[in-house]
């Protein structure tokens, strides 16, 4: 479902991605982990076209993302081929995102009606299906302003889903959430993991949630893949130094 072939990011001489390999494959979901400056949000951010590439192809469902053919060779893409891959990704940020003056349901329902052309009732159906999926079908007449991060969360993932994502992102998404309400976020991405067979790549600095939820887990240095395999593989028998190292010092934090 994404494949990223050798693509290299660079912002002036610091090369972020280097010529990386990256495969995920339908209904897999993988996470990535890493120090800081290791490249892990710039594959996220290089997939929603956030962040533009040097080098390197990268492909989601078959198709180039930022490239097009002109029967040829590849040729960057216009706006109607970027428009029409990036309804094929959702992306939840770790700062939610939310339109502050639209409530839980409106900020569900805006990009089905906007975007998609979906009528004003398919998409309150829609939305509010997905927000009593995660939860959160009490609140939906709730501006974020009266909502906890936690519940503010949810409903960015609500709002994600309602796009019909066929490729699902995770950015830190519970790095800016009290402790005490974490568990509200991954018990819904762990409900997505096992009911729906979504396509997602996460990162997150929760090792213990990473090993609970992938199907593989990707450990990044230096804008490559310095390791993967299945949570077992790496955190129960990691085999390249640079991961031991990243794995010791995560667990004396904590």
């Amino acid at each position: 479902m994404v494949s990223f072939r050798k693509v290299t990011k660079r912002y002036g001489s610091l090369v972020v991605l280097d010529s990386l390999d990256l495969d995920v494959a339908e209904g897999e979901m993988v996470t990535i982990i890493g120090p800081s400056g290791s490249g892990k949000t710039t594959v996220l951010r290089t997939l929603m076209t956030l962040d533009s590439i040097n080098d390197g192809v990268i492909y989601v469902d078959g198709e180039p993302l930022t490239h097009m053919s002109d029967g040829t060779k590849l040729v960057p893409a216009n706006q109607r081929h970027l428009r029409k891959m990036r309804s094929k990704i959702g992306m939840c940020f770790q700062h939610f995102h939310l339109f502050p003056h639209m409530t839980a349901l409106e900020n569900c329902m805006e990009g089905p009606v906007n975007v998609l052309g979906l009528s004003k009732k398919e998409a309150r159906e829609r939305s509010e299906e997905l927000l009593r999926m995660v939860g959160m079908a009490d609140k939906r007449d709730q501006h974020p302003s009266r909502l906890s991060g936690g519940q503010q969360q949810r409903v960015a993932i609500a709002r994600a889903l309602a796009m019909r994502p066929k490729v699902m992102l995770f950015d830190e998404v519970t790095s800016a959430l009290d402790p005490e309400v974490i568990g509200e976020v991954t018990g819904v991405i762990k409900k997505l993991v096992s009911e729906h067979n979504l396509t997602m790549l996460m990162v997150t600095h929760q090792m213990g949630f990473a090993r609970q939820i992938s199907d593989r887990v990707s450990f990044f240095y230096k804008g490559r893949i310095e390791e993967q395999g299945t949570p077992d593989e790496l955190f129960g028998d990691p085999k390249k130094e640079r991961t031991q190292q990243f794995l010791s010092a995560v667990r004396e934090a904590v």
